[in-house]
């Protein structure tokens, strides 16, 4: 009887230990299956879909890492389409962080009318891209665009450019869309980081007699450091997943789709994996590998970018 009395006293005891322990789990449960379901699953089947070789349709024959070989050496437009997106990466990083900061700056230190300023710099940013693909798309188009009517009417230009069918201004365009949709962005985190740095800092500073430049370059960005190095890891990330710019721009909203613009200078490895995917010659298993190459890239570049603009002290 006693031994029974124990062991029934131990259960209930365990059943109330374990039984607000279960609840967390029991909560967490859908997020978790969910997760698994429609995240983890595709992630890890894409990896396997990319040693194979398939359309989607018939059998699938297994290639080991032969699509990958094939990609990075016997695959021209995948190497244009990673230099077209670095090309165009580095035309419009350095360029929205140093506006982005200007314009935080200038802002920030406004007295009136600083509200109504940064709801108008803000508005492209939650601007469709479709909507943005049809403004640039009018702006630069070679009969009708307003460039080119500026531009012959100044008498700058003898008569229109053609700006979409050029390979280096396709590119200057494409870098302008996302400059003009991100420069808000990049406004608003700049001014973030400028209303928690200390007064008292700037107000030593006037004290020992520092100008407005001097005080920019030795207070104000040495303590924007870390949201410079966040705006950069995260734009290159962005950067290397550039979509929707540049499909918008030649993806067919007119009714004539021109896949990577004119000689594929406005080809994305996005894109490239796009038409890859859902193309005219579909091939799923070559798609997989051209996404796990991207990973690849973005983690190789994120790290790079945040060693470069990091604090040294943070770098160990």
């Amino acid at each position: 009887m006693n031994a029974e009395r124990i062991i029934n006293t131990s259960a209930a005891s365990s059943k109330r230990r374990w039984g607000p322990r279960m609840w967390p789990y029991l909560f967490a449960l859908p997020f978790v299956l969910t997760y698994a379901a429609f995240q983890l699953y595709p992630v890890l089947y894409s990896f396997v879909l990319s040693l194979h070789d398939w359309n989607g349709i018939g059998d699938k024959t297994y290639v080991g890492f032969k699509n990958y070989v094939q990609l990075w050496t016997n695959d021209p437009l995948f190497i244009k389409s990673l230099w077209n997106t670095l090309i165009m990466m580095a035309m419009f990083i350095p360029v929205t962080l140093i506006l982005g900061l200007t314009l935080a700056y200038w802002t920030f230190n406004l007295t009136r009318g600083k509200r109504l300023f940064q709801t108008i710099n803000v508005l492209p940013y939650i601007t469709t891209p479709v909507a943005i693909g049809f403004i640039f798309s009018y702006l630069f188009d070679w009969q009708t665009g307003i460039v080119n009517l500026l531009l012959t009417k100044f008498e700058i230009l003898e008569e229109g450019f053609y700006w979409l069918q050029d390979p280096w201004g396709s590119r200057a365009i494409i870098a302008l869309m996302v400059i003009w949709r991100n420069l808000g962005y990049f406004m608003i985190i700049f001014m973030a980081g400028m209303t928690v740095i200390p007064q008292d800092v700037y107000e030593a500073a006037k004290v020992d007699g520092s100008t407005g430049l001097h005080t920019f370059r030795k207070i104000t960005m040495p303590l924007l450091r870390n949201i410079i190095v966040f705006l950069v890891v995260t734009s290159v990330i962005n950067g290397l997943q550039l979509f929707d710019e540049p499909k918008l721009l030649y993806g067919g909203w007119s009714g004539s789709a021109q896949v990577g613009g004119p000689d594929n200078t406005a080809l994305t490895i996005i894109w490239k994996f796009v038409d890859e995917s859902f193309g005219s010659n579909t091939r799923f298993g070559y798609a997989s590998a051209i996404a796990y190459s991207l990973f690849l890239l973005i983690v190789l570049f994120s790290i790079l970018s945040y060693r470069l603009t990091a604090p040294k002290e943070d770098k160990r």
